[in-house]
């Protein structure tokens, strides 16, 4: 795993240069600092209204003041692994100065969308590496590794020659899993929210379910038991060190349209609830197209989410999946295959009653050979520009439909 290591560092070194960059690292890892006592906060603000009710009313909730003693417990014990996960953080990349304590930008108060998105990482963590995200890995990794295998098999070609590109790969576990077959394979991450956990879970977990933490703690509406809530669960689920001996598995850190620029250099792009992280989509597709080799096939799977859109000072392009289907079509990529109605879920508690799921969208793309692009090209100016406009068939009858294996990863 040292070339994991050494590849964070490379990338990262032509990232956080100049003072913007050294103030963003200083923010997350305040973030991440200000977990335990914005968490505890929360849980006093409820203890307070609870003593300001009548006695009878308080009597009467005894078991759930119990319960918000349990919760302040959770909170200390996540509090603690997240110091873990942190500890060291900034020799994980090169050029960012050690960090200071009396930094104002470290220890001022994060504000409320940080805080949020520290406790997505802590969920993350069980969607990627538990037992418990066994099923959503099953429904949003498995078709993509299983079409990896069916375009790359070892006994047509040397998978380790394959090269595989992951771009927001999270916390790793699906470039993991597709280094784990053998094919050399990269993951990319811009969220240093998640380059910190996956870093941890990645270098420094040596034991299967070495560690516990309360994914749920933070979940006060729409508990059906108390316990719910409070529920341990232990990662990793397996060991991350666990791979084949000449596995070639990186991740770079870093804004994927800034970190590929090569032309021709993938065979393989796998994207998972990933090209709707960009304020412009079309500028993602064109660098999936660019990267990827002649030949070389895009396995797309989620939901358009858009996560700009409405956000205060961001721009937004917010295209349907049908119009989105049209860019890639005009980029030059052939679908393969293509399902939509994926039923797919993102780091969801099972036991809440409140339920949210996707309906994703599942294909597959091919950059055309070289000849094919001339011929393409060539088409294109019988035609003068003019193409035909290609519809998305609601009822799925043109749709290929592709079978989701049931093996868990």
């Amino acid at each position: 795993m040292d070339t994991f290591n050494d590849n964070y560092k490379k990338r990262m070194s032509n990232t956080y240069e100049d003072e913007e960059e050294r103030k963003h690292f200083q923010r997350i890892i305040s973030a991440f600092k200000h977990y335990k006592p914005h968490s505890l906060q929360r849980v006093r603000k409820t203890e307070n209204y609870l003593a300001s009710l009548p006695q009878h009313h308080q009597k009467l909730l005894l078991n759930y003041r119990e319960h918000l003693q349990q919760v302040k417990v959770r909170i200390e014990h996540n509090a603690e692994i997240i110091k873990l996960i942190t500890r060291g953080a900034s020799s994980i990349f090169e050029n960012v100065n050690p960090l200071d304590e009396h930094d104002n930008t470290l220890n001022s108060r994060p504000i409320l969308a940080d805080q949020e998105k520290v406790q997505a990482t802590i969920k993350q963590l069980i969607r990627d590496w538990s037992i418990q995200g066994i099923e959503e890995r099953k429904t949003c990794y498995q078709p993509i590794i299983d079409e990896i295998i069916h375009q790359f098999p070892s006994d047509e070609c040397d998978p380790s020659k394959i090269n595989v590109l992951v771009p927001g790969a999270g916390l790793g576990r699906l470039a993991y899993e597709i280094a784990k077959r053998g094919y050399t394979c990269q993951g990319n991450e811009f969220s240093l929210f998640m380059l910190f956990a996956s870093y941890f879970v990645l270098n420094k977990c040596r034991e299967v379910n070495s560690f516990k933490i309360y994914p749920w703690v933070h979940q006060y509406m729409n508990n059906l038991c108390s316990s719910h809530q409070t529920q341990d669960v232990s990662f990793p689920d397996v060991n991350p060190s666990d791979l084949p001996e000449n596995a070639q598995f990186s991740m770079t850190a870093g804004d994927f349209l800034e970190v590929y620029h090569e032309y021709d250099h993938w065979n393989c792009i796998a994207t998972c609830f990933f090209i709707d992280c960009a304020n412009n989509v079309v500028q993602f597709i064109e660098t999936i197209y660019k990267t990827l080799k002649p030949g070389g096939i895009w396995i797309n799977l989620g939901p358009l989410l858009y996560h700009f859109s409405d956000m205060p000072n961001e721009d937004s392009i917010e295209p349907s999946y049908e119009i989105v289907r049209q860019v890639i079509l005009g980029f030059g990529f052939k679908i393969e295959k293509e399902q939509t109605q994926v039923k797919t879920r993102y780091a969801q508690n099972i036991n809440s009653m409140l339920q949210c799921e996707y309906n994703s969208v599942y294909f597959v793309c091919r950059k055309p050979n070289k000849q094919s692009i001339i011929d393409s090209k060539n088409d294109m100016l019988d035609i003068n520009g003019q193409s035909d406009n290609i519809k998305i068939d609601c009822d799925n009858d043109h749709l290929n439909n592709h079978d989701i294996h049931e093996e868990a990863i």
